[in-house]
């Protein structure tokens, strides 16, 4: 090998294992960074817990905002028809679809309680909310565990 072939063949970065290692240390990160999100991610919540956005179950949900008859909007993020076909008493239906546009429906002096159908528009709306500078909002998750628990839906 020539000493010209010598220094290009020295001067070549291996790209794929940088790149690997790169992608990897970004997961890394990402992990941390989720583990450390005030814990919001798998705990339940209180009314009294302003950090967002936070799980609560339909049981608290109850007890912290119903029972109590605390003021709150409870926002349901699946489509009209899903609405109309039934949802829980007192509910308003904004599409998740149409939330982000539909920000000043949304009351920001009290807090807002989310649900869909399974969980995952409702999850989605929460950090659209949170993303927006919402204060006190709480995703209940879907009808279908409401329902699950024996709590009652209107048509």
């Amino acid at each position: 090998m020539s000493k010209k072939q010598s220094k290009q063949a020295q001067s070549k970065i291996p790209v794929l294992p940088l790149a690997i290692f790169a992608v990897a240390l970004v997961a890394v990160f990402g992990a941390i960074a989720m583990m450390t999100n005030g814990g919001s991610a798998g705990g339940d919540a209180v009314a009294g817990d302003t950090s967002s956005p936070q799980l609560i179950s339909p049981e608290n949900y109850n007890s912290e905002f119903l029972d109590s008859e605390a003021d709150h909007i409870l926002i349901d993020v699946r489509t009209p028809g899903e609405f109309a076909g039934g949802h829980i008493e007192g509910a308003i239906n904004i599409n998740v679809q149409e939330i982000g546009q539909r920000l000043d429906e949304i009351p920001s002096d009290k807090p807002i309680v989310l649900y869909c159908r399974s969980g995952n528009r409702s999850a989605q709306a929460a950090r659209i909310l949170d993303g927006a500078g919402f204060e006190g909002v709480y995703d209940l998750g879907g009808i279908q565990a409401w329902q699950r628990d024996g709590y009652p839906v209107i048509q």
